[in-house]
């Protein structure tokens, strides 16, 4: 095994072992159940013409990962092929999924358990990771918690950000997209996400893909559409999702909800990444009933 394998490795571990062992990863519920199952870990380049891309596509303010290490670091020499994005999955415990099935309009306590204090955990991730890299010498950066980190208004896509941990799994060969924009991986889309930028050597991960769309049944062929059916405010059409709706009934509808009911301050949905085939898996003709 080269240098190279070695660090991708090593990264991959720090993920998993993260996740298996650590008592953050909670639901801060009675029993304290564990917030996710066993991630999935992936790896592009800085040079990957992929970020690019999508900086053309959702507008000049998203930031390729060349540009938010060298703001963040001030060093404007480092070359985007010196940098590796770490990108994982983190798929969401099998009875928060369970739970979230029997769901028809407000999310069940453990789903929103997952969305607030899961986002937790990925941030605590976060950090864990860059401390990791530091400790051995590597300059690293997590996107999603940089002053630079912000929500936009793309003029093609609406609702945006400066940096989408989604988009950065996708060019990692994690998953692709559902017709509900969510990311669809080989552990399904009921999962949250995350990455950080380091300046260190690791193999890309083959993308095992050529569309963008191509785990999606309903635009490879042209069956399922169940995310419709899920969508208890109508947000989701054969023409896409509404943000605007979907964003609405996140906050306040659920909120107030949540808030009222399970006696936490937070939110959720997740209808549509639940009780369809690409809840925990990339689906299959059969599996649409």
């Amino acid at each position: 095994m080269n240098q190279y394998e070695t660090n991708a490795k090593w990264l991959e571990n720090l993920v998993k072992d993260f996740i298996e062992t650590s008592p953050e990863n909670t639901l801060k519920n009675q029993n304290n159940d564990r917030a996710f199952e066993m991630p999935l870990v992936g790896f592009s380049r800085g040079d990957d013409p992929l970020y690019e891309a999508y900086k053309d596509h959702v507008g000049p303010f998203y930031l390729t990962p060349w540009e938010i290490f060298t703001v963040s670091f001030r060093d404007f020499h480092i070359k985007p092929e010196e940098l590796t994005i770490i990108s994982w999955i983190l798929p969401h415990n099998h009875n928060t999924k369970v739970d979230n099935r029997k769901e028809v309009f407000y999310p069940a306590e453990r789903w929103a358990r997952g969305r607030i204090f899961g986002e937790q955990t990925n941030e605590i991730l976060r950090k864990h990771m860059v401390a990791s890299l530091k400790s051995e010498g590597y300059r690293t950066v997590a996107p999603a918690l940089t002053p630079q980190f912000s929500k936009r208004i793309s003029p093609k896509y609406g609702y945006a950000s400066t940096w989408s941990e989604r988009h950065a799994a996708y060019a990692a060969g994690l998953g692709t997209f559902g017709l509900c924009d969510g990311l669809i991986t080989s552990v399904g889309k009921a999962m949250r996400t995350g990455s950080i930028v380091a300046q260190i050597s690791v193999p890309p991960t083959p993308r095992p893909y050529t569309d963008h769309h191509e785990y999606c049944l309903f635009f490879t062929k042209g069956v399922c559409g169940k995310c419709i059916l899920r969508c208890p405010v109508g947000a989701i059409t054969q023409s896409g999702k509404n943000k605007e709706i979907c964003a609405k009934h996140l906050i306040p509808t659920s909120k107030d909800y949540v808030t009222a009911n399970y006696s936490f301050d937070g939110y959720g949905c997740g209808l549509c990444q639940t009780n369809v085939p690409c809840e925990s898996k990339i689906p299959q003709e059969q599996d649409v009933h």
